[in-house]
């Protein structure tokens, strides 16, 4: 028997699983539920309560003092991004904080950074 790479045996059924109705489908109908898929996985801004900025505040403070290296989870566009490395400094007038990771520096806006742990 020749060997199908999208053939999956469930019990004592053979399975193609989502391949079998594609040739149904016209590519409109296949982009839009990509689309679809795309937006389901999108994640709400946390809405941070007054205690959660403020112990926000103080790891930003503590980790800005100690130099330590911290995980930076950043929130964007429905997609929040994890950054680890070291706090160089905060641009107030902005309002961007500055996180080296390795060689690279990012460059992050201090309304969509959503936590901070510092790393032992």
């Amino acid at each position: 028997m020749k060997h199908n790479k999208y053939l999956k045996v469930v019990g004592d059924v053979k399975d193609r699983g989502r391949i079998k109705w594609t040739a149904l489908m016209l590519p409109e109908h296949v982009e839009m539920i990509r689309e679809w898929y795309a937006k389901d996985e999108l994640v709400a801004k946390p809405q941070l309560t007054e205690d959660d900025l403020q112990l926000l505040q103080e790891e930003l403070d503590i980790a800005l003092k100690r130099q330590c290296e911290v995980v930076l989870k950043n929130w964007e566009e429905g997609v929040v991004y994890e950054y680890r490395g070291t706090i160089e400094g905060i641009d107030a007038r902005s309002r961007i904080l500055i996180c080296k990771e390795g060689e690279k520096r990012h460059r992050l806006p201090i309304d969509r950074v959503v936590s901070i742990v510092m790393v032992e």
